[in-house]
């Protein structure tokens, strides 16, 4: 299997707790403590909980100001959640290509793309990974050009900028997701971080109608019901306590995949600085791609193609080309990522794709 979410008997056990309990299952202290472990974790003020990671990014983008008509720069390689969390709402999303090393923005190409409309860049940290440029060059030109810097950080929960950082905290406000497949997974929930009272206070008012206050029916603001649950929260609480042991293990399965595939020129890995930051998925160029693919199928090996060049989706069919979305289009492919491989298994892995490669 590619991919597979990671719950066992604790989160079993709390769900069973809660629901002894006789709750509401609607959001309350349960939630109030998963974000209170996400804030301290990221080292963020304030931290809240939606109900998907789409959604977070679309509250991000209304809260600090972007309406209809805005456009907000974004990665053509990304996954599609994140130009359609503005597109939502008409705003529009320019696509810029990615660095090849990292397949973060292209700080030279996003500046090419700023125009009078832009009011904000959504900075992917792909696969946990940072800019090659730098997150200070993005900060800084976003602080020239006086727009905003949202951080689409889905990938991203236990990566870290080399300041010390934890990546999300940059930008004036950060998004995680929390969906089947990422490093903790609620089945479905994102999560923003701020520094920012008066942006917290609007995201708050947003994802609950509008109201002025919890449990109130007065709406000085519109707001919608992106609200998260309880049963949620409980099983957060219990990935939260897991989520170091696991960044551990993500960078290790990294390393034994390196080390073994080293003198396989047909694969490549992109920069990963592990220091600072944890792979999400095991993402590479490969050579012969629907073929490997293929042959690790019928060895019960299971991989996935990259995200394509979303200017290219029938869904925005935008004029351009973007020579490294384009590439990754062509032989991105991730490689079984789950945390809970063993090392035989990624030996054997390896060992099949070594096998197909000296078989062409």
């Amino acid at each position: 299997m590619q991919m597979q979410p990671w719950f066992a008997e604790e989160e079993k056990k709390a769900i069973c707790e809660y629901m002894d309990e006789g709750g509401f299952l609607t959001e309350f202290k349960r939630t109030e403590k998963f974000e209170q472990m996400i804030a301290e974790y990221t080292g963020a003020k304030h931290s809240i909980v939606v109900n998907n990671g789409t959604i977070s990014l679309t509250l991000a983008a209304m809260a600090v100001g972007i309406e209809a008509g805005d456009e907000v720069i974004v990665p053509n390689y990304t996954m599609i959640a994140t130009p359609n969390s503005v597109k939502m709402f008409d705003a529009v999303p320019v696509f810029v290509d990615v660095e090849p090393e990292t397949l973060c923005l292209d700080i030279e190409k996003v500046k090419n793309a700023i125009t009078a409309k832009t009011k904000a860049i959504m900075l992917v940290s792909a696969n946990g990974r940072y800019p090659k440029s730098g997150i200070k060059a993005f900060e800084d030109l976003c602080k020239e050009k006086n727009i905003i810097l949202i951080e689409d950080s889905a990938q991203s929960l236990g990566s870290f900028y080399p300041d010390g950082r934890h990546i999300g905290t940059a930008g004036l406000v950060g998004s995680f997701s929390f969906s089947a497949p990422k490093i903790i997974s609620t089945g479905q929930g994102g999560a923003l971080i701020t520094n920012d009272d008066e942006v917290a206070n609007k995201i708050r008012r947003l994802k609950d109608f509008g109201r002025s206050g919890g449990g109130n029916d007065i709406h000085d603001s519109i707001g919608f019901n992106f609200k998260f649950t309880e049963l949620q929260a409980c099983i957060g609480i219990e990935q939260m306590k897991k989520l170091q042991q696991r960044v551990v293990r993500k960078k290790e399965i990294f390393e034994l995949y390196t080390k073994l595939l080293k003198d396989v020129k047909e694969v490549k890995f992109f920069e990963q600085d592990l220091s600072c930051t944890t792979p999400w998925f095991y993402d590479t160029t490969v050579e012969n791609r629907e073929e490997l693919q293929k042959f690790l199928k019928e060895n019960n090996i299971g991989t996935r193609v990259m995200y394509g060049p979303i200017n290219k989706q029938v869904a925005y069919n935008v004029e351009g080309e973007h020579e490294v979305s384009n590439m990754i289009g062509q032989k991105g492919l991730w490689l079984p990522s789950t945390t809970q491989l063993t090392d035989d298994e990624i030996k054997y892995i390896c060992s099949k794709i070594i096998e197909f490669y000296k078989g062409l």
